[in-house]
């Protein structure tokens, strides 16, 4: 490669490019781990019941939601079953282990989020921003599966 070659703008574009690409696999497990971690701190303090934000007990707010908001039934069932997603997924994600069906029940998730939290989209006063970017990152990962670095491709899975 000459000086010349170096200089253009298209090949440090490409040589870039070229350097960047080898991290992807590593950018990606640190991207599922990180999108485990935030939802985790939202599972945690419906386990242990404790004020998350300005909700004083999560557990009760999901139960609200569900039953008064949504108005399905077996609402504490069903906040039952989100406090597991947010816990138990969230940690399976982080593994990466039954990526693709723990990414799915939280895009599915997201999706009730938003229908509950209704048309809005202020950054403040819990706009819907949040689970819409959550949803839309859970879908990627559903399609991507766990990725190299993951208990799916450890183990073999063929849904990783």
């Amino acid at each position: 490669m000459t000086t010349q070659d170096v200089s253009s703008p298209r090949s440090l574009l490409a040589t870039v490019t070229a350097r960047v690409a080898g991290f992807e696999p590593y950018l990606y497990a640190l991207l599922r781990i990180i999108f485990a971690v935030v939802l985790f701190t939202h599972g945690l303090p419906k386990v242990l019941r404790t004020a998350h934000g300005s909700m004083a007990d999560p557990m009760a707010a999901s139960i609200n939601l569900i039953q008064n908001v949504m108005g399905l039934p077996f609402a504490a069932q069903l906040a039952f079953l989100v406090m597991l997603l947010e816990t138990a997924g969230a940690l399976m994600l982080a593994t990466g282990l039954g990526t693709r069906l723990v990414a799915l029940l939280i895009a599915i998730q997201m999706v009730a989020i938003s229908y509950a939290l209704g048309p809005t989209w202020p950054w403040i006063d819990r706009g819907i921003e949040f689970p819409v970017l959550m949803g839309f990152l859970a879908l990627y990962i559903v399609a991507r599966g766990g990725g190299v670095y993951s208990l799916d491709a450890r183990l073999g899975t063929r849904l990783r």
